[in-house]
């Protein structure tokens, strides 16, 4: 079957594109940036692309012989004529769309069900209209709150029980909702494609819980093994609420506000009509979050791919298929063009620290091993697994090796020291328009304000370290032996 994907680059795409694969499904994905693609999706060599931008109507004909198209464009923006924009969006879709021999449209929307809607959940209700508008019949699934590693709800749950031994809340900590996990979402958006009894039909998805935002953050906290209070201060504004969730969570502003304004209404289901169309025992609460850690503990990080693994969609080794997270994280990124044999950059890069060091500033790299130490931190005393070799689950000084790919010249390090928040190096050599780039990325993810405090503080030595270390690994060149 052909089906055609817009919205690849999406929390919910990414997952189910491997999901589409296992099926032996050919896969379409509508990108606006094919280089950004590639160098980003462990599948891109599997999947056809099409370039567009659905906003500026400069996209690409769709395929002929499209049968289904999953249309998963969501936004948060906090644009004054969001609205407008997501319908335009969706509008462009159906006109390309219309072009096509395709049978069916698959959207995920939000559960719509109470009244007084916020403006974002408006908006979604207005998109499912537009696309009723297509020649193919329209499938609709409204969720909730998706519970999976790195989604925001996810990740704003886990910030604030975390990090908040005793939090006064918002009264919208009361509102009702019905989460659902990814692995599900996936499951149901996989089930309904070409199904008769989905089609022109939307339903209603969630978990078997219907919970309070305060049930759910106790419940994490349970978890957890933590113990948490909550105390409701009424008069909490939208405004400070959003205030509130952008300074002790990792999340933007703007996405703070959409979630606060969101969070007004229950997203609870109004009938089970989906049970007599996809068969699945879906997972609670509880266990969302459980499997959640248990994928985050493996590694650390938020992999793109694991809720397809951890079900038997992908047979091939999940450390091939880690990404670092993107939703609410600070990056510094250095690209460095040089001429030199690739494989001997690459094995620069494989060589670092330990006994090699840090190629620039090591003096600065050895006193913050030093402070680590002070604050009960690994500290730099732990150097490398081996001087030689690195493998997935190696130490490299106060980092662990997350991925080594020969093959795609990539190493990503997960940082073990000490910090308000999370951090990830990585360095990849990349092949654009034959020239060759050294891409090095620093990725954190702030605990809330004293993180956010701390990055833009290291910021400025960033500039120099950074830079400097990719010089270094492009120019480094190993003593011969006498």
């Amino acid at each position: 079957m052909k089906i055609l994907l817009a919205g690849a680059n999406g929390y919910i795409g990414t997952r189910l594109i491997p999901v589409l694969l296992e099926e032996d499904h050919h896969l379409v994905c509508l990108v606006r940036d094919k280089r950004r693609f590639h160098e980003q999706s462990e599948f891109s060599d599997k999947v056809e692309l099409i370039k567009g931008d659905l906003l500026k109507e400069d996209v690409e004909p769709f395929p002929k012989d499209i049968e289904v198209a999953y249309y998963l464009v969501h936004s948060m923006s906090q644009d004054k004529n969001f609205a407008e924009l997501e319908a335009k969006s969706a509008g462009n879709f159906v006109k390309q769309l219309d072009k096509t021999d395709c049978k069916q449209v698959i959207f995920l929307s939000g559960i719509t069900n109470d009244e007084n809607l916020s403006e974002h959940l408006k908006s979604r209700r207005h998109v499912e209209d537009v696309l009723r508008e297509a020649k193919a019949s329209l499938t609709v699934l409204r969720a909730a709150i998706i519970i999976g590693s790195g989604s925001s709800s996810f990740e704003i749950i886990r910030d604030l029980t975390e990090k908040l031994p005793v939090m006064t809340v918002p009264k919208w900590v009361e509102t009702k909702c019905q989460p659902i996990a990814i692995r599900d979402v996936l499951g149901y958006l996989s089930g309904v494609k070409l199904n008769k009894k989905a089609l022109d039909k939307t339903f209603d998805i969630g978990g078997p819980d219907v919970l309070s935002f305060r049930q759910m953050m106790l419940t994490y906290a349970d978890v957890r093994h933590l113990k948490r209070k909550m105390i409701t201060i009424p008069f909490l504004s939208p405004k400070l609420s959003s205030y509130w969730l952008y300074f002790v969570t990792s999340v933007s502003y703007s996405l703070a506000q959409s979630l606060v304004d969101s969070m007004k209404n229950e997203t609870i289901m109004k009938d089970h009509a989906i049970d007599d169309v996809v068969k699945r025992d879906c997972l609670t609460y509880r266990e969302a979050l459980e499997l959640a850690f248990e994928k985050i503990e493996q590694n650390s990080i938020v992999s793109s791919w694991r809720d397809a693994l951890n079900n038997g969609y992908l047979t091939s080794d999940f450390m091939d298929q880690i990404k670092v997270p993107q939703n609410g994280t600070l990056r510094y990124e250095v690209n460095l063009p040089f001429k030199r044999d690739p494989v001997e950059v690459l094995n620069n890069i494989m060589a670092i620290g330990g006994s090699r060091g840090w190629y620039y500033w090591d003096w600065i790299w050895g006193f913050r091993g030093f402070i680590d130490r002070m604050v009960g931190g690994v500290g730099l005393r732990r150097g490398r697994t081996s001087n030689v070799t690195v493998s997935p689950g190696d130490v490299i000084d106060f980092w662990r090796v997350l991925l080594v790919d020969k093959n795609a010249s990539r190493l990503l390090l997960y940082a073990e020291m000490k910090l308000p928040g999370e951090a990830w190096l990585e360095f990849k050599i990349v092949e654009r328009d034959g020239k060759r780039n050294l891409c090095q990325v620093a990725t954190f993810r702030p605990n809330g304000l004293w993180g956010r405090m701390y990055w833009y503080a290291m910021f400025p030595f960033h500039l120099f370290i950074f830079r400097g270390m990719a010089n270094q690994i492009v120019n480094y060149k190993v003593a011969p032996v006498k």
